[in-house]
């Protein structure tokens, strides 16, 4: 469905283009050094679909390339990544955001009632001075999209897909950015830091978990006035393209995006069209989340703990699971699995036939937060019914060691407070003169001053956390 509306609107595009065409005309210089443009002189007329794609290298374009990591998503730097695109498309996609979310700076944040993405439109992309063609752009996010359009803010989060249009445009089969197909540009919302997303990837993954990658970028859109500074994003590596493909040995398993009510596991509540399937879509094949549900609501939990513990690592990497929520509940992430029923992915690895879990959108994360806020390090408060891969797993002896030693192997390493204090100290450093030049209506930034406020109460977090852990494993 989210396909053919995109196609159909595409095609209303292209259509309007080949009846009226694109006219690119000749620029002259006046006398005072100015650039006009003459009507008159060498008009030249092209159809959107009639390019070549003159840049396009094996390395930079091509699909059988390796995915570069020391290029795209480099730490120490922030890269700047402009995207051009035709007035009449950009229009379209405002239009499309206010279909789905109402007028732009309306203050309501009201949701889309069908649940459609924002719609996708060709656009060039341009990156060292090297272009990429007819890329698929849309915005994206969920309540941080809602939210920042409802504000009046135009910093707003970005899907790149860069073969999105091959069937349209035959020149950019199988187009790559450095061998990555989809990329997103988080505009860090909530975030006057702009770190969280970085730093809790970060952390993720040093904690030895599967996790996308993140770098600063500075993003530029040209929608028919020039090139207009959008503000500092952050890169993120998209699970369903690279991250299976290059942190397990294939990326042939199910992966699931669940979003709803059976994302929590909780008895009663499973239900496949909560389970997105993100590979072997055409496939209906349940079978591994479905079995995960049975055999965690299982009586055998309290009748025959062994048996109960047997039958769940036989479907979910209990290890894994056990490592991100020591992680998780470390750093305070409340915007994921215990408080909200997404943000987080299921990959079934053929080499063990087992579900592993993958951290996914951790803009909140690193605070309290909202909604009753982040887990308490015992998860006092919580209801296992509710929330039973965390409360059957901790109510379980074994399963409750394991998780504590998580912990301190977490506060010891990849959340030690001075291991992560001086990587804040590093990368503010770093982002400082990008954040400060974001411009009205582009930021969510105040002051600037707002932004080093932002650094210290992440350091003052991180200290905190250091105490909390110290307490919580002490009282065990």
């Amino acid at each position: 469905m989210k396909r053919l509306r995109t196609i159909m609107t595409l095609v209303t595009v292209v259509i309007l283009s080949s009846i009226t065409t694109l006219t690119f005309n000749a620029c002259s210089s006046d006398d005072d050094g100015t650039t006009t443009t003459s009507e008159d002189e060498n008009e030249e007329i092209i159809n959107d679909a009639d390019f070549e794609a003159t840049d396009w290298t094996t390395e930079t374009h091509s699909k059988d390339a390796d995915p570069n990591f020391e290029e795209v998503f480099e730490d120490n730097t922030v890269k700047r990544i402009d995207i051009v695109i035709e007035s009449s498309r950009w229009e379209s996609m405002l239009d499309d955001m206010t279909d789905l979310y109402g007028p732009f700076g309306s203050g309501n944040g009201s949701f889309s009632d069908d649940d459609e993405d924002p719609i996708f439109m060709p656009a060039e992309v341009f990156y060292k001075d090297i272009e990429w063609y007819r890329v698929g752009v849309r915005f994206k996010g969920n309540s941080s999209l809602a939210s920042s359009w409802a504000s009046g803010i135009l910093k707003l989060s970005l899907k790149l897909d860069f073969d999105e249009f091959e069937d349209d445009y035959p020149q950019i089969d199988n187009q790559r950015f450095y061998g990555f197909k989809k990329l997103s540009l988080k505009n860090n919302y909530n975030d006057k830091s702009q770190l969280r997303e970085k730093v809790a990837g970060d952390v993720f993954r040093n904690a030895g978990l599967v996790g996308s990658h993140t770098a600063f970028y500075t993003v530029y859109i040209d929608h028919g006035d020039g090139p207009i500074y959008f503000g500092l994003y952050t890169m993120v590596e998209e699970v369903d393209d690279t991250v299976i493909d290059t942190q397990f040995s294939d990326n042939d398993g199910n992966l699931y995006k669940p979003d709803g009510d059976a994302a929590s596991f909780a008895y009663g509540t499973y239900d496949e069209d909560e389970f997105v399937k993100k590979t072997n879509e055409d496939d209906a094949d349940f079978s591994d989340v479905e079995s995960l549900y049975t055999y965690l609501n299982s009586n055998t939990r309290t009748t025959d703990p062994a048996t109960w513990r047997a039958n769940l690592e036989s479907v979910l990497d209990t290890d894994v699971f056990l490592k991100y929520l020591a992680t998780n509940t470390v750093i305070q992430n409340w915007d994921t699995y215990g408080r909200m029923t997404h943000n987080y992915y299921l990959y079934n690895d053929e080499d063990t036939n087992k579900l592993n879990w993958i951290p996914w959108d951790n803009n909140e994360a690193l605070q309290t937060g909202n909604m009753g806020g982040a887990l308490a390090l015992d998860f006092s408060g919580l209801n296992s019914a509710e929330w039973p891969l965390i409360g059957y797993l901790y109510a379980d002896d074994v399963y409750k060691a394991q998780y504590n030693s998580y912990v301190q192997e977490v506060i010891d390493g990849a959340f030690n407070v001075n291991t992560i204090q001086a990587q804040y100290a590093a990368y503010a450093d770093l982002i400082e003169p990008y954040v400060t030049a974001e411009i009205d209506g582009y930021s969510f930034l105040n002051s600037s001053s707002e932004f080093q406020s932002a650094v210290n109460t992440l350091n003052a977090h991180a200290a905190s956390r250091a105490t909390a852990v110290n307490s919580y494993l002490n009282g065990q």
